[in-house]
């Protein structure tokens, strides 16, 4: 397998637990959270797009689909590329409302697609590439960094539509006697 295959691999897994999550879902459901400090599933699909998109736009030279593509509007959003959820406070979480799986959705592949454009050219040479001087200065640790961030966040949804579904009910196993 190529390195280019790798990673891309990743990022349509991550996408596929989403599709999966989001299933059958409605906007209430992808809406409501947990407790007023929780993130919502909408708004956790939404920052890990928008984490993404804003990682793939600075590592690839390009701009960010979010306002390219309008992507804000659809989210009723303003068109700031500093918008992707960090430091978004429990009242901020509160009146975010993501409009439906399908635009979630719709937005990820989107970002998918231009992901793709750049992983599917990645070289080891520009995994060492250096882009600044944070704690994540190259492209391998700013890949790896928010690889992180979005399989975390795509299992925590699959983990919230499970407590929506049961709402912590518990089935009782039947024994045989």
């Amino acid at each position: 397998m190529e390195l280019a295959e790798f990673i891309t691999g990743i990022f349509m897994r991550i996408s596929q637990v989403l599709e999966t999550a989001l299933a059958g879902l409605t906007e209430d459901e992808i809406n409501q959270q947990p407790n007023p400090e929780c993130n919502s599933i909408g708004w956790m699909v939404w920052h890990l797009t928008r984490v993404q998109d804003r990682f793939v736009a600075m590592l690839s030279n390009n701009d960010q689909i979010w306002i390219t593509e309008k992507w804000h509007e659809k989210f009723g959003r303003e068109a700031d590329i500093r918008d992707i959820g960090y430091g978004h406070r429990p009242e901020d979480l509160a009146t975010f409302k993501a409009p439906d799986t399908k635009t979630l959705l719709d937005y990820h592949y989107d970002t998918l697609e231009k992901t793709k454009q750049y992983t599917n050219r990645i070289s080891p040479g520009e995994l060492d590439r250096v882009i600044d001087n944070s704690r994540a200065p190259t492209v391998a640790l700013r890949l790896t960094a928010f690889i992180s961030d979005n399989l975390q966040h795509a299992g925590q949804v699959a983990y919230l539509r499970g407590w929506l579904k049961n709402q912590g009910r518990l089935e009782s196993p039947s024994v045989n006697s």
